[in-house]
């Protein structure tokens, strides 16, 4: 940036003296400035006067952010900070620290960082828990049980998680963006992901190999959201594979399982039960129950009633 007595010299022609004077009065004029200056004892009008370069900026600067047009309209120099007198031995310094708007943006992404989420809508890992209408007692229970649930799990410590039925549209989804949102404002880590398209993709990924690492991504994280469970196309290699070695060391680890589903957990079960390999239907009791005593023994089942709310709000 030129000084500003070099661009006023080169504007003003024979006048310098006199801008430049005008430009000073200008500049002391300013409430923070003068309150900045009745804090510094033995500064004299040349110290002011060699720094009268930042004291200018110092004060558009801050005429910006009285009339802050929004954090992406920011006309600052840095975009989103506002500036600070300070000194540093006989000098007259500017530095900057983050508005208010600049904070809450950070912390928004901050929190985002901790929330994954796989063929979920944007608008989901938004959700709050401020935003979930509580309009009957079933609907009350199931907030409440998240929310503890958001406050109190411990991945590494405790790995109960939490089943929460209902039919289709009541919020259930819904309801984990705001699970999602609340562990991220503990720095918990969470990933949420539509069940039925991710099963797809891992069958898909058997081809070249990456179904693994994909799975294995899944197995790891701190607090996993299983959403609409049941909806998808059941195999045996999908429940014993997959569904059954994710829950399995889900479990040895004590990592969190939440999952949402149209069944409760005797329907998963009978959906459990039947496979369908080449066209041809298999009954496997056993191997149904082996998964459902996991999902049992380590998630509380919540009914979630109403109306199916994606016809308006959730």
């Amino acid at each position: 940036m030129e000084p500003i007595g070099r661009s006023i010299r080169k504007l003003s022609g024979g006048n310098f003296e006199k801008r430049l004077e005008a430009l000073m009065q200008e500049v002391l004029e300013d409430s923070r400035i003068q309150a900045f200056l009745s804090k510094q004892n033995g500064l004299t009008e040349a110290q002011i006067e060699r720094h009268l370069n930042d004291l200018f900026q110092y004060k558009k600067e801050w005429a910006n952010c009285d009339r802050c047009p929004g954090l992406e309209n920011c006309p600052n120099l840095m975009q989103g900070y506002q500036p600070e007198l300070k000194m540093y031995r006989d000098d007259i310094q500017v530095s900057y620290h983050p508005c208010p708007l600049k904070k809450k943006s950070d912390e928004r992404k901050r929190q985002a960082s901790f929330i994954k989420s796989l063929y979920i809508p944007k608008e989901i890992v938004a959700v709050t828990f401020k935003d979930i209408d509580q309009d009957n007692a079933s609907r009350v229970t199931a907030i409440k049980k998240a929310l503890q649930f958001s406050q109190e799990t411990k991945p590494g410590e405790d790995g109960k998680g939490l089943y929460i039925t209902g039919s289709f549209g009541v919020g259930k989804t819904y309801l984990m963006g705001a699970v999602s949102n609340a562990l991220a404002e503990r720095e918990i880590e969470s990933m949420i992901i539509y069940t039925p398209d991710f099963f797809r993709e891992l069958k898909q990924g058997i081809t070249d190999g990456s179904y693994q690492d994909k799975l294995e991504t899944v197995k790891r994280v701190p607090v996993l959201i299983l959403d609409d469970i049941g909806a998808e196309t059941m195999s045996a290699w999908v429940r014993d594979d997959i569904l059954g070695a994710l829950l399995q060391y889900r479990m040895m680890e004590k990592l969190p399982t939440v999952f949402t589903s149209n069944y409760d957990l005797d329907e998963l079960e009978t959906h459990l039960t039947y496979t369908n390999r080449g066209g041809v239907e298999n009954i496997e009791v056993l191997k149904a129950k082996r998964i459902m005593e996991r999902i049992r023994h380590l998630n509380e089942e919540i009914a979630m009633k109403g109306t199916n709310r994606r016809t308006y709000n959730a």
